[in-house]
């Protein structure tokens, strides 16, 4: 009888990589080719992760103890790894933000302090888990398009496009971990669905929260050029979110795996151009 609870791909090490990144000077400028919608979206994101890791960590570790699989053990604890050197360089990637250019840092993660305390309390654990699992897929559809797309960061400074790629490279060796978990102890396709749909709308929302905090500090939050750009960076022709749809919609999939879009040559071009 197979009793193998990891699906992630035996070529596929999920490594932590205990990584630090200067980016003092790179903060103090819009990094993102100068254009100053696509750098607030960057940052924006960013200040999203340190809550958002710890939540993801926090859903996945509950069920410790419900995983017997020898495989998925080791993934859980190098997801948990990887995860809290993320927590760490973005907490400090969001101080070096706001301190330099003056946005408020308890007043960007406000909203998502509150909805996470909220959830913690009112929120069934594997709920949470689900809610993991959503997200867990957006950020590897979207690192996958961090790493694919080589125009994406073309330009933009190298020490910001250091950082956004490791994470990716991490995101995509570990995107599995949380499905498979989720899985491994029960949890329903209706509610992963319905997880995603939440999640999609929710991520989105914060994502804007932090821009238009960030636009507003900067002065240029009613500014139609910088709109208008944000919408080509995003939706154009080589937009950040094209091309992501079938991936995305994959998810919805009654048989859906996270590794049948297999990422794996991604993360080794990124770790040849490492040595």
């Amino acid at each position: 009888m197979n009793t193998a609870q990891s699906h992630t791909p035996d070529s596929v090490a999920i490594q932590p990589r205990n990584r630090q990144h200067d980016l003092a000077e790179a903060l103090k400028r819009d990094w993102m080719k100068n254009d100053v919608f696509a750098t607030a979206w960057f940052n924006a994101m960013s200040i999203t992760f340190p809550l958002g890791e710890q939540f993801f960590i926090n859903s996945v570790r509950h069920y410790r103890e419900r995983i017997s699989d020898p495989k998925l053990q080791a993934d859980m604890r190098h997801f948990f790894s990887q995860e809290a050197v993320h927590l760490r360089e973005h907490n400090r990637y969001n101080e070096l933000l706001c301190a330099q250019r003056g946005y408020d840092l308890e007043q960007l993660e406000a909203p998502l302090r509150r909805r996470m305390a909220w959830v913690k309390k009112n929120v069934p654990a594997r709920e949470q888990l689900a809610g993991t699992v959503a997200v867990e897929h957006l950020t590897a559809v979207l690192a996958e398009k961090a790493l694919g797309d080589h125009g994406l960061f073309a330009d933009a400074d190298p020490a910001m496009v250091a950082l956004w790629q490791w994470h990716a490279v991490e995101e995509m060796e570990h995107k599995a971990v949380a499905f498979d978990v989720y899985r491994a102890i029960g949890g329903t396709e209706k509610m992963r669905r319905a997880a995603m749909r939440r999640s999609t709308v929710l991520l989105a929302w914060d994502i804007l929260h932090g821009v238009r905090h960030i636009l507003k500090k900067d002065g240029k939050l009613w500014s139609p050029k910088v709109w208008f750009s944000g919408v080509r960076f995003l939706f154009g022709r080589q937009g950040f979110l094209r091309g992501t749809l079938a991936s995305y919609r994959a998810f919805f999939r009654e048989d859906f795996h996270p590794w049948q879009q297999d990422t794996s040559d991604l993360i080794t071009q990124w770790e040849l151009q490492q040595q």
